[in-house]
This record gives C-alpha cells, structure tokens and sequence, in this order.
C-alpha cells in the first residue's frame, strides 16, 4: 500500500526540534485513514516489520514532579525516559522539553538492559537540565507504531496502537485506541494527514501516554488527575466502542 523507507533514510527526518499536533481515533478508523494518505507518505520498515514494538520506561521523582507539571500545564516541563525499540534492542535514554507549545527531545544510545540509571546517565541528564536526585522507575509502556514520513515536506506521524502500561503489578491498556502524533519543524493544517483527519471531523487533541498510563496504574486515588477527567472519559469511550 505505501512504499518505504528504512531507518537509516529516516534518519534525515529526527525532527529533535518540532512542533507536535496530537489525535486520538479507534482502530476501526485507522484503514480508511491509511488508504486516504497512502501516496503521500512512505512507511517505515524494519526487518520487514511495518509495525515494530517499542517499550518506554518512564522516570519521576518519588511525588511525581514531572507528571504533577503536566497537571498544573505548566508551559515550561520535561520527561525523562528511557526508549527501547525492541526488534532491534537499542535503547535511547531520552529527554523531553515541551516549553511554549514547541517539542526538543535530546538523547543519547546505552548499553542498559536494566533501565536503571548510571552516573553517564546521571551526567546527561544534568546536561539536559534534569538536576533532580529522586528519579526513580514510575512507569513502563509497550505499543506498536507505525511511522510515516511525508514525500513532500519535513513531516513525520507515527500511529501508536496496541498501547499497554504497567507500574509494579497493576496494569492496563487502551485496546482499540490509537494515538496520531505529527511532527513538524513548524505548524502546518495543509497536509495530507490533517485533511485526512480534518474531513472526518477528528479535531487535535493533546493526550499524553505517560500522564494517562500513571492515572491508570495507580489509580485516581492515588494521584491528582481532575484536569484529565475528560481526557480519560474519551479514552474509555473509544476503547469500549
């Protein structure tokens, strides 16, 4: 249906700098999406695989800092992950700054199958901004994407589905959610992606795995998630259609 692209002519397209537009769709919609975009972009492949699996193991202080900025929408906030493409077993350790409505994401390749931080890590992480002494493991991710990149313009969007979260033994998933993120150097409504969506009347609509996944593993209980009510509310609607 696409034509593709291998991981290494991705690579002209990182986009470290850009300006995310995210949506949230039920996987029964997601054909007829691809259908409409299919000459405009090539997919991603690896191995042969059109849809590889990732895990992310998230990192906050013991209070949740990072997650409670989110809550608050602060403008000015990070995450701190480690990202793991599984079928290929390299790892990134990752830091997220979102300040002003722009995305930069700095990062650097380990050896650590454990997730666990090192003082190199420790080192980036200063480096990055990221002074805090407390991160500890909040929360692991798994979920397959899949990654376009435009034949026109700087563009990627990766459709994350099958999404899982565990932290300690609670767990839980979005079955039947998938999450569109476009990545742009600077905001464009004109491409093929956006009119796609647009006609079908599927709006932006920020959403946060990390945020969501701590709602759902620790339970509302637990952490302060009234600023996400609606959020979780349309996720568990499209997830029960």
């Amino acid at each position: 249906m696409f034509n593709t692209i291998s991981l290494t002519e991705m690579d002209k397209v990182k986009l470290m700098d850009r300006i995310e537009t995210k949506f949230v769709l039920s996987s029964k919609q997601l054909p007829h999406i691809l259908n409409q975009i299919k000459n405009d972009y090539k997919v991603v492949e690896f191995n042969d695989n059109l849809m590889p699996a990732y895990k992310t193991v998230y990192y906050d202080t013991e209070n949740l800092f990072f997650y409670n900025e989110h809550h608050r929408k602060r403008k000015d906030r990070y995450k701190v992950r480690f990202r793991n493409y599984i079928d290929s077993n390299i790892t990134f350790l990752e830091v997220k700054h979102k300040k002003n409505g722009r995305v930069n994401k700095q990062r650097i390749k380990v050896e650590n199958e454990q997730f666990t931080l090192n003082k190199e890590d420790e080192d980036f992480l200063k480096g990055a901004n990221i002074y805090k002494s407390d991160l500890t493991l909040k929360l692991t991710n798994h979920y397959n994407r899949i990654t376009l990149v435009s034949n026109r313009s700087v563009e990627r969007v990766t459709f994350d589905m099958n999404i899982k979260f565990q932290y300690k033994d609670s767990k839980s998933s979005l079955d039947n959610v998938v999450i569109i993120e476009l990545k742009q150097p600077t905001l464009s409504r004109e491409t093929a992606i956006y009119k796609a969506l647009r006609d079908l009347q599927i709006k932006p609509y920020n959403v946060s795995k990390y945020c969501i996944g701590i709602i759902k593993t620790y339970g509302t209980d637990a952490v302060k998630y009234n600023r996400f009510k609606k959020k979780i509310i349309r996720l568990n609607k499209i997830k029960e259609a």
